[in-house]
């Protein structure tokens, strides 16, 4: 979407609200969006399936309300660090 950075306050709070649930229950262990430009986000999930992952994507209302129309979900393989 196009207007994204100017749509994104209507869903901001409620958006931010999930993820920080979801941080707090100790699925999400960080997120924010990529910058120059603003156009995707990633979030580092810690869960035993993709499942987790994609129930919060599909549920979150930046996606739910046409923000975000496409989301993926990929297993990450720590080498280095924790977590």
């Amino acid at each position: 979407m196009d207007s994204y950075l100017e749509e994104r306050g209507k869903y901001r709070e409620e958006h931010l609200g999930m993820a920080k649930k979801a941080q707090e229950a100790g699925e999400i262990i960080m997120a924010g969006a990529l910058d120059n430009p603003a156009d995707k986000a990633v979030f580092i999930f810690k869960s035993e399936s993709e499942e987790t992952a994609k129930h919060f994507a599909e549920n979150d209302p930046y996606y739910k309300n046409g923000l975000i129309k496409q989301y993926s979900v990929r297993k990450w393989n720590v080498v280095i660090g924790s977590e």
